[in-house]
């Protein structure tokens, strides 16, 4: 028997060779792995697994045309907005409206102090009796030289009867001659004084007209200071709302003094700045989609109702105003919208879905040199298991300055093969984008992979593939 002490460390040595002797098993069975791996072929080295082809969705090259989509940033407006201000001086009694309050045309908004205006209308009405009353004189003055014009005309008639006798008997020799003479003396005595009491008529008729014209001169000054009575009711001008207030009750206003601001909301207007270059493309009363941010799931439908006439001479930017309607009254004013032409080119080009294209490696210029390159340029969007589709390139890369890859298929059936080519790129919009030269009409593309693509790969075409017309 060993002592305990020895006992002990005999143990622990055993313990520590034992450990040892383990650690040199699994270091020399992780080498033996290492060395397995190596000596493994890779993927696409001779001896590789083969790798199922891929699905694909093939298109046909075919000419269309790509409707463009420019959009455009403005704010929205009121139809119309309208300064309700006051027309005389006082003191605001009533505000019986606030900001965003809706009002009705004819709608009584405010009311101001007319106690001095009420004045001034009694004065007025007092003036027009003063004047109507000289009328009345004067009509009456007509009427007394009427009257000697009567008694003037009998003398007259008078006179020349006694001429008339006077004569017969002057003629006979019955009376003298000097009773002749003054009898046609009393007659041209009588034709003055009735022409004195006509011209008197006539005079007093002209005091009449004067004085009537008097009564209608101050009839107006009435009819003014009860218009401007008038004024102190303030009332709306529009159906709409209330988008400022700016004074309170029981301030003092003076004529011009802005105290409510109305806007028109049945319809509201954005205003754009577009180039000079498209306005070739725009026309009043042209359709436009409408995004508001405020209403983010929402697209509106205006059109164009006015293009400036003048441009920016700096800027050659053009102020075109959309109008949407608004019968439901939640668009405000003040709100970023997004305004979008839709323009289609007149020019017939061949056509690709933008989700058909590929972002390649060597983005600046050149199509790829060999396969591994093709393979990053097909797979640089996708996982290691290549289940996600390629994406479109954001702009500012080389696809979006007009270059970008696609995929040709060549072969049939099990012997379909893809090609990457680059193709030159032209305008873009909803969702398609112009080849301008890399692709001829009739030529297979692939549209959509299930996984990325590589030059060489073989392909497998789904259900959804276009089919070439002089194929069986």
């Amino acid at each position: 028997m060993f002592p305990p002490v020895l006992r002990h460390r005999k143990t622990s040595g055993t313990v520590g060779w034992l450990l040892l002797a383990g650690s040199l098993v699994v270091l020399t069975g992780c080498g033996s792995t290492r060395a397995e791996a190596e000596s493994r072929p890779r993927a696409g080295q001779p001896g590789a697994a083969s790798q199922a082809p891929a699905a694909v969705n093939v298109a046909i090259a075919r000419e269309g045309t790509v409707r463009e989509q420019r959009e455009y940033t403005g704010t929205t407006q009121p139809f119309r907005l309208v300064s309700l201000r006051s027309q005389v001086e006082g003191q605001v009694l009533d505000l019986s409206v606030d900001v965003g309050d809706a009002v009705q045309q004819g709608q009584i908004l405010a009311r101001i102090d007319g106690a001095v205006l009420s004045t001034n209308v009694a004065e007025a009405q007092a003036e027009v009796a003063a004047r109507q009353s000289e009328v009345a004189q004067a009509r009456i003055a007509v009427s007394d030289a009427q009257t000697q014009v009567n008694r003037a005309r009998a003398e007259l008639q008078q006179a020349q009867s006694d001429l008339n006798r006077l004569q017969f008997l002057g003629s006979q020799g019955a009376i003298p001659e000097q009773q002749v003479e003054q009898a046609r003396t009393r007659v041209s005595t009588a034709q003055a004084t009735l022409q004195s009491a006509q011209e008197q008529v006539r005079t007093r008729q002209q005091a009449v007209e004067a004085a009537q014209g008097r009564v209608s001169a101050q009839q107006a000054v009435v009819a003014r200071e009860q218009e401007r009575q008038s004024y102190t009711t303030l009332t709306s001008p529009v159906t709409g709302s209330v988008v400022e207030q700016t004074t309170e009750a029981g301030n003092l206003v003076q004529p011009g003094g802005e105290v409510l601001r109305l806007g028109d909301f049945s319809q509201v207007k954005v205003a754009v700045q577009i180039s000079e270059l498209e306005l070739g493309n725009i026309r009043p009363g042209q359709s436009v989609q409408v995004r508001l941010d405020a209403f983010p799931d929402q697209t509106f439908t205006g059109q164009v109702s006015r293009i400036s006439p003048a441009a920016d001479p700096v800027a050659r930017l053009v102020p075109v105003e959309v109008t949407v309607p608004n019968t439901s009254g939640r668009i405000g004013s003040g709100l970023l919208a997004r305004v979008t032409f839709n323009q289609q080119t007149n020019r017939s080009r061949i056509v690709v879905p933008e989700v058909a294209l590929q972002a390649g490696e060597n983005q600046r210029g050149g199509p790829p040199r060999n396969a591994g390159n093709q393979a990053q340029a097909g797979g640089n969007s996708s996982n290691s298991q290549g289940g996600r589709q390629p994406r479109p390139v954001a702009a500012g890369t080389n696809q979006a300055r007009g270059v970008g890859t696609l995929f040709i298929v060549e072969g049939t059936g099990n012997e379909a093969t893809v090609a990457a080519r680059q193709v030159t790129l032209g305008r873009r919009g909803d969702g398609q984008v112009e080849v301008l030269s890399g692709l001829q009409p009739g030529e297979r593309f692939v549209a959509r992979s299930s996984r990325a693509l590589k030059n060489g790969d073989s392909v497998r075409l789904s259900i959804l593939s276009e089919q070439a017309e002089h194929s069986n």
